[in-house]
């Protein structure tokens, strides 16, 4: 597997080639990277399918994302979401 680097919130994460950018981001320890829009709850993997929207994240200034259905591919840029994705995006 090639190692290459992405980034959430500007940090550098290292990912695998065939890896999930939600796979990328658990191997690298980071279980958090949404924010829920009432309690401010952190969320991050849940199902894992693509069935939840828990893993929503930002790629490359795309919102809303599922991070476990989107592939890492080098030089990615992941950010962290506020609220509850989906519903945030009429603004």
């Amino acid at each position: 597997m090639a190692a290459f680097e992405i980034t959430i919130d500007g940090a550098p994460v290292t990912a695998y080639s065939g890896q999930t950018i939600a796979a990328a981001l658990v191997d690298a320890h980071l279980m958090g990277w949404r924010v829920t829009r009432v309690l401010g709850e952190e969320r991050g993997l849940f199902c894992g399918i693509g069935v939840c929207f828990d893993c929503l994240v930002t790629v490359n200034g795309v919102r809303s994302l599922r991070a476990c259905l989107v592939a890492a591919a080098p030089g990615d840029a992941v950010t962290t979401e506020q609220g509850s994705g989906y519903a945030d995006l009429a603004v």
